[in-house]
């Protein structure tokens, strides 16, 4: 995802309907939250709707344009949902893992930053350090 459309995404979840559970998510520590449906209402302030106990489809992970308040919150934060139990009406918080190349881990290790133009007249050409 681009970082402007990942800009957006936060700033949808930072003020929309489910904007508590998305700074409740950014503020975890961790990997994983163990959460129920009755923790999660806490957190936003009010019931979840009624899908959201009925439907496991209601938890999915969605990551498109059109995804619903509560998948834009959680996607938002770098969460996803896993391991969703209907009966015990629990689930898993996952931190999703953005970093997909050993480039992308490198350059969070090793920031690269712009110390300005090349210096005029200085080479790195072989016969140039060498005279």
């Amino acid at each position: 995802m681009p970082v402007e459309s990942n800009q957006t995404y936060r700033n949808k979840a930072a003020k929309g309907k489910y904007r508590r559970l998305y700074s409740h998510l950014c503020s975890l520590p961790g990997q994983e939250w163990l959460a129920s449906f009755t923790k999660i209402e806490a957190i936003v302030g009010f019931e979840l709707p009624a899908s959201a106990r009925m439907h496991r489809a209601w938890w999915a992970n969605q990551k498109s344009d059109s995804s619903h308040t509560h998948a834009i919150a959680r996607n938002a934060a770098g969460w996803e949902t896993a391991e969703v139990d209907m009966k015990a009406q629990s689930l898993i918080f996952r931190r999703i893992q953005q970093l997909t190349s050993p480039a992308d881990r490198l350059s969070e290790i090793l920031p690269v930053r712009s110390v300005g133009a090349w210096p005029e007249g200085l080479s790195l050409r072989r016969e140039d350090i060498y005279e």
